[in-house]
């Protein structure tokens, strides 16, 4: 009987070792021909949108508009204020006229800020950035909101910012929704184990992208590492003997 237990100890275990979490399930930029293959394209830099929001500064040498720009602004030059874009494409700044910033780059909307106040300050200068310049992450990942304070940021870096995937996440479907302004949001679905991912659309993460990782299906009968699962099997073998210990005969 006891040879008997240790065999199907060791069918147990060799069986389940299946169900431990492999590089293939789990692993990132894998080189294999049976994971997808993405095209590359061309990076295209974020545009505004309704419903963001900005923050500027404006800077001049002239000291009596200086003094009258400052009481709208922090110590160091910084509006107190962000200010969105509205449905109409347009944002309201201070001592000018409604200015359409939706569909320019950040860089493009401080050029067309800069122009529009030096119609009343002739050396303005003005600095601009995105105020809600943030991604989130939901499902089987460190769930929240995160900012982005790079130009580019990557899928693969904005994941290491959660702490990295959960091993039951599924790499297969990794979903990221990007809002489009008033029109329905593009829902991006990829398998983020391929090494085609770079470069590819779905490379880069933008303001407001959404990033969804669902449970894997099979995550259930799976453990993290093979030590969780040898101790899983150690423990269940014990209890098998002892409670066979207490049938009479077995022994």
């Amino acid at each position: 009987m006891k040879k008997i237990l240790v065999h199907i100890y060791m069918i147990i275990l060799l069986t389940s070792l299946t169900g431990c979490y492999g590089y293939r399930q789990v692993g990132l930029l894998q080189e294999r021909a049976d994971l997808p293959q993405y095209d590359s394209a061309a990076y295209e830099p974020y545009r505004l949108q309704v419903n963001d929001e900005i923050i500027y500064r404006v800077v001049t040498m002239d000291e009596t508009i200086a003094k009258t720009l400052s009481a709208n602004m922090h110590g160091a030059g910084q509006y107190a204020n962000s200010y969105r874009i509205y449905s109409d494409g347009t944002v309201d700044i201070p001592f000018l006229e409604p200015v359409k910033l939706v569909g320019l780059t950040e860089l493009e909307a401080q050029d067309t800020l800069r122009k529009a106040f030096r119609e009343i300050i002739p050396d303005a200068d003005v600095k601009l950035s995105m105020y809600n310049k943030t991604f989130t992450v939901l499902g089987d990942a460190r769930s929240g909101k995160y900012s982005i304070n790079k130009e580019r940021l990557t899928i693969f870096q904005a994941l290491a910012m959660t702490g990295d995937l959960m091993n039951s996440g599924d790499r297969r479907h990794v979903r990221i929704i990007r809002p489009r302004g008033n029109a329905e949001p593009e829902v991006l679905e990829f398998d983020i184990r391929t090494n085609s991912i770079i470069d590819s659309q779905y490379y880069y993460v933008y303001p407001n992208d959404l990033i969804y990782v669902s449970r894997d299906k099979g995550s259930f009968y799976k453990q993290a590492s093979y030590s969780g699962f040898l101790a899983l099997i150690t423990s269940s073998v014990s209890l098998l003997i002892t409670v066979l210990n207490y049938i009479p005969g077995v022994w």
